[in-house]
């Protein structure tokens, strides 16, 4: 493949002809000189002078061992420019360049429960700590506030409960009372009723009443049938976030919630972005946050859901489980004593 361009500010087409294992020519204008420098696979050339051009093609075709080694080398080194080494690469410099610590969201059960030891340990961390601490739960908040006191937790700054679909704030008395703000944004294009009605006819087997509400529908249901219901409405124009967790169970939330919107939303109101919140979990309905934290804490005792969560900087997994599991993450990102 031969690229005489007098200038090329990358060269994509070099990158094609090394996945296909085909031999270049290329300009020393520009990028090309970085790839092939790279990869290894052709030849550079001065683009005005044509002699040289021709010369730099009758090498390669008429020395089938040089076509040999430059082929092999294309096929071998192209992996250095994948999208996803890329990507993973712009990923890890966005965190490195991430605010301070400047909220603490964790999942209740598996995460801070399960070991009353770890409960502890994490309950002296917050004695002391100097960020804000919010729950994030897929139970509602009379279940979550029940566990929090059952363990001897922390009471939280807030409640994000119902996987992120309801957030529940201390008024100025002191009573806990509904995020009416956060409510109003998952309204918007959350058209529960219908979606609803379409799952209905999947025969899916719902939750108990008490675990439905207003921006959540929850069902017993696979893998395969969340995937469903998610192909299903995708076919109906109907937006939602549908979850999958603990093998068995299914959480259909409007399209702008979930646990890291929940947090996002709780963050904004002090000022912070999602990139400077930390996140600690230990199954499918935690993933969104996991994901989108700028730093996040999966605990050793973690569900296979999140077996498949991508590698990146802030991302830690534990040695430990449960809240003592936590506390290690927390001091991993510099947030309590090691």
């Amino acid at each position: 493949f031969v690229n005489p361009a007098l200038h090329e500010p990358f060269g994509l087409t070099l990158l094609e002809a090394a996945a296909a294992g085909v031999p270049v020519v290329a300009t020393r204008c520009g990028g090309p000189s970085e790839i092939v420098e790279r990869i290894g696979h052709g030849l550079l050339i001065d683009p005005r002078d044509e002699g040289a051009i021709a010369a730099a093609c009758l090498r390669i075709v008429s020395d089938p061992a040089l076509h040999r080694r430059l082929s092999a080398a294309a096929r071998r080194n192209v992996g250095s420019y994948a999208w996803p080494r890329y990507a993973e690469a712009s990923v890890a410099r966005y965190v490195e360049l991430a605010p301070a610590p400047a909220l603490v969201a964790c999942d209740i059960d598996g995460t801070l429960t399960g070991c009353r030891e770890g409960a502890g340990a994490f309950a002296d961390w917050a004695g002391g700590r100097h960020v804000p601490f919010v729950v994030a739960t897929g139970r509602r908040f009379e279940e979550a506030q029940a566990i929090v006191a059952k363990w001897d937790l922390p009471e939280p700054d807030a409640y994000l409960t119902d996987v992120g679909s309801t957030m529940m704030l201390r008024g100025l008395a002191g009573a806990w009372r509904p995020c009416s703000d956060h409510a109003s944004i998952l309204d918007a294009g959350w058209a529960r009723d219908e979606v609803a009605r379409l799952i209905a006819t999947l025969r899916i087997a719902p939750q108990p009443t008490v675990c439905q509400s207003r921006h959540k529908l929850s069902f017993f249901g696979t893998a395969a049938e969340a995937t469903t219901i998610r192909a299903r409405l995708a076919e109906a124009g109907l937006a939602a976030l549908v979850v999958h967790s603990h093998g068995r169970l299914i959480d259909v939330l409007p399209p702008a919630g979930g646990k890291a919107a929940a947090i996002a939303a709780y963050a904004a109101r002090h000022g912070a972005k999602l990139a400077a919140c930390v996140a600690a979990g230990d199954s499918g309905n935690d993933r969104d946050m996991l994901a989108r934290c700028g730093r996040a804490i999966v605990v050793a005792n973690a569900d296979r859901d999140l077996d498949g969560l991508a590698r990146r900087r802030g991302l830690y997994r534990s040695r430990r489980p449960h809240a003592g599991g936590v506390v290690e993450g927390l001091a991993a990102h510099g947030l309590a004593a090691a």
